[in-house]
């Protein structure tokens, strides 16, 4: 038996426990799952890439805010459905003064995080019109957005993006939507797990056959301004956050606090619903859900009727947060560019032992230093280099659960600390040593 950091058989009574016979088939959680049972056993700590959870700590201006609202006794009163007026107001102002674009208080939602939000969104958006009935990803995405849709029983369909970037975006778009049952389209920008970044041709493109088709765009923005090749963290002043909003009317935007201000044990994020939008009356909406304004359906019916409203605490939190960022008393994007820091010392010694990166451009520009890359080995297939890495004492997912179809892994770069870099660099040398031979 070969000697690993890891014993081996340790790694492989846990899969066999854990039912996972592929590890094309475990989810993101199936893994933590596997890997905390490993740790609890060998003692041994892992170099953890496969959960994309923030790897710092909370904002004081959040902390303290939220204190103070359960002080004044928020605890004990249901929020209003809509939000807190006061996080509402200071959203539309973030939203003008980081993406320089105007929606209205009345259309920004706080939810359960984005989870929350994109569900509701799919729930309104796949009943709008009753020939529109799927929903279509850009892939690589986030994988837990179809597992929603499967739980509502509704219908998607998907592409890897990897071969249609740019111009190439159009037919490919086009091939879709002609088809006439496409009720909306959902990326992520920066992307989870590739960190492309989309251009403005490739939002332009997006956004007029958005509109060209009658169909809503769900522009998923987790990862709110962390593409630190630009500098978007000056309120009102540009470069902005890109965003599908500058090219079309039908879009919703889901704003988490979770990474931007590592604010994700409290579960607040943000719904954005563009101003015509919000008061579009569709058919579907009021057969389906007896309200025919998307904007009334989506807070009145949908979210009233999955959670009742969201942490009422917590929305004074993410409002302090957001006040202090549009008066310029707060870099969040400052705060989080130790991901970006990371990263680029991290794929370093990937690359240093034989790894590469699948993603390695953003068209034609060198890809950003983010909250993730995308790895491979020559000769191995994804799920094969994951248990293999499992061995090693390091963790991630494999790209077919992005919907890539690619062959690799993602890397999640926030639960890395800098004092284990010595540690991941002895790993990666010991894995490359044993098959760098058969390679």
């Amino acid at each position: 038996m070969m000697k690993t950091p890891i014993n081996s058989q340790i790694v492989d009574q846990k899969l066999a426990l854990c039912g996972i016979d592929k590890m094309e088939d475990a989810s993101i959680r199936d893994v933590v799952r596997v890997v905390n049972m490993i740790e609890e056993e060998t003692g041994e700590k892992f170099i953890r890439m496969e959960m994309g959870v923030p790897g710092l700590k909370p904002s004081k201006l959040g902390v303290e805010a939220e204190k103070q609202a359960l002080e004044n006794g928020v605890a004990s009163a249901y929020p209003m459905l809509e939000g807190v007026k006061l996080l509402k107001q200071e959203a539309s102002k973030f939203v003008k003064n980081f993406m320089n674009v105007d929606i209205q208080p009345e259309g920004i939602v706080p939810t359960v995080g984005s989870m929350q939000g994109g569900y509701a969104a799919f729930m309104a958006i796949g009943n709008c019109e009753a020939n529109k009935d799927t929903i279509l990803f850009i892939d690589p995405g986030f994988p837990v957005q179809k597992t929603q849709l499967e739980v509502m029983n509704q219908k998607y369909e998907s592409f890897d993006v990897f071969n249609y970037r740019g111009n190439k975006l159009k037919d490919k778009l086009e091939s879709f939507l002609e088809k006439g049952t496409i009720a909306g389209i959902i990326y992520s920008n920066p992307n989870n797990p590739a960190w492309i970044c989309f251009n403005e041709e490739e939002l332009k493109i997006i956004g007029g056959l958005a509109t060209k088709y009658d169909v809503i765009v769900m522009e998923d923005l987790a990862y709110f301004a962390m593409d630190f090749r630009s500098d978007l963290s000056q309120p009102g002043v540009g470069p902005y956050q890109p965003t599908v909003a500058n090219y079309t009317d039908n879009y919703v935007l889901m704003i988490s606090s979770s990474k931007a201000f590592s604010y994700a044990g409290q579960r607040i994020g943000l719904l954005c619903v563009s101003d015509a939008l919000f008061h579009k009356k569709y058919k579907g909406l009021q057969s389906r859900f007896g309200a025919h304004e998307f904007g009334y359906a989506i807070i009145y019916r949908i979210i009233y009727a999955l959670s009742s409203g969201t942490s009422h605490s917590a929305q004074y939190a993410l409002a302090a947060m957001l006040k202090a960022a549009n008066e310029g008393q707060f870099n969040f994007v400052e705060e989080v560019r130790e991901y970006g820091e990371r990263a680029k010392i991290m794929k370093k010694l990937f690359f240093e032992n034989g790894f590469e990166l699948v993603y390695e451009k953003d068209e034609s520009l060198p890809l950003a230093d983010g909250f993730y890359f995308t790895i491979s080995y020559s000769g191995m297939s994804g799920p094969e280099l994951n248990k293999k890495l499992l061995y090693y004492g390091i963790s991630a997912i494999c790209l077919n659960e992005t919907g890539s179809l690619k062959e690799g892994l993602r890397a999640c770069v926030s639960q890395v600390s800098r004092e284990q870099f010595k540690v991941l660099e002895f790993r990666l040398k010991e894995f490359h040593n044993q098959y760098k031979i058969q390679n």
